[in-house]
């Protein structure tokens, strides 16, 4: 699993002009499947994830979790984050997990972030959506999961 992270002052995902998941501060989570991940993949992600200390305190270091400043995280599905472009012009995502997968574990990702206690709002699975942020700093982080020895 991939997720792309963003420190948001704000974010929101759209389908067919409904807005149909907002967040203030916080997190913005663009989420991928890989082929063989699987539910521990998701957990230790949602957990790597939530718990990031990334947001300024009172000395101006990145010091504060969303759980200490309150904040929200919205994850938004997106296989492109497994697209393999090194070779030739088209990307290739085969190392994309198929939807059925990919699908059960986003979830389990979202309800392991929720039961941090973190507010968690979504975009839709397999929908194709329009995503809106105010990146903050900017911060942007890149977790991947494939390493083995970070889940032992």
């Amino acid at each position: 699993m991939r997720v792309c992270v963003q420190r948001v002052s704000e974010a929101s995902v759209t389908i067919d002009g409904e807005v149909v998941g907002a967040i203030g501060r916080g997190l913005l989570v663009l989420l991928g499947v890989g082929q063989g991940d699987g539910e521990a993949h998701a957990r230790w992600l949602a957990e790597k994830t939530a718990g990031l200390r990334i947001f300024e305190d009172a000395a101006g270091k990145m010091n504060l979790g969303l759980a200490e400043i309150g904040g929200a995280m919205l994850v938004v599905s997106q296989f492109t984050l497994l697209g393999d472009c090194r070779r030739g012009r088209r990307p290739s995502f085969a190392a994309a997990a198929p939807p059925e997968l990919a699908e059960r574990l986003y979830q389990v990702f979202v309800e392991t972030v929720r039961a941090t206690g973190v507010q968690v709002a979504t975009g839709r699975f397999r929908q194709t959506m329009q995503v809106s942020l105010v990146n903050d700093g900017p911060v942007t982080l890149i977790i991947d999961s494939a390493d083995p020895s970070v889940h032992a």
